[in-house]
């Protein structure tokens, strides 16, 4: 379960990370935000302000299934796969990764692996 300690520390690690990762139109910012049963995963253009790809397990197409969360490792190499493959279609290819404050491992590290398998450089 995610404290208020927890939380004010992952904003702090948000904010330093966000100061330095910036993304621009040739290589846009590759987001991941995930909760306690949802990843969500962005590529944004922060100079154009506008969010080129985008991919939710809080969908019905992702939710087949009997579980209850989502925001495991097997989930996010679907999501890391999905939002390539759709970075790709909108004419993407590299990215800046913004891991959103979480640590580079798990579900996090699982999502950025995909998504170099589906083809994104980083």
């Amino acid at each position: 379960m995610t404290t208020a300690k927890s939380k004010a520390t992952i904003e702090r690690r948000r904010m330093r990370i966000r100061k330095k990762v910036v993304g621009t139109a040739e290589r846009p910012r590759l987001c991941v935000n995930k909760s306690l049963r949802h990843i969500y995963v962005q590529v944004i253009d922060d100079a154009a302000g506008k969010t080129v790809a985008s991919y939710t397990t809080n969908t019905k197409a992702a939710k087949a299934g009997d579980k209850k969360t989502f925001a495991n490792i097997a989930s996010a190499k679907v999501a890391g796969a999905e939002v390539a493959k759709r970075a790709i279609a909108a004419g993407v290819t590299a990215v800046v990764f913004d891991r959103g404050g979480y640590p580079y491992h798990g579900v996090v590290k699982a999502l950025a692996e995909a998504a170099r398998e589906a083809g994104l450089k980083f």
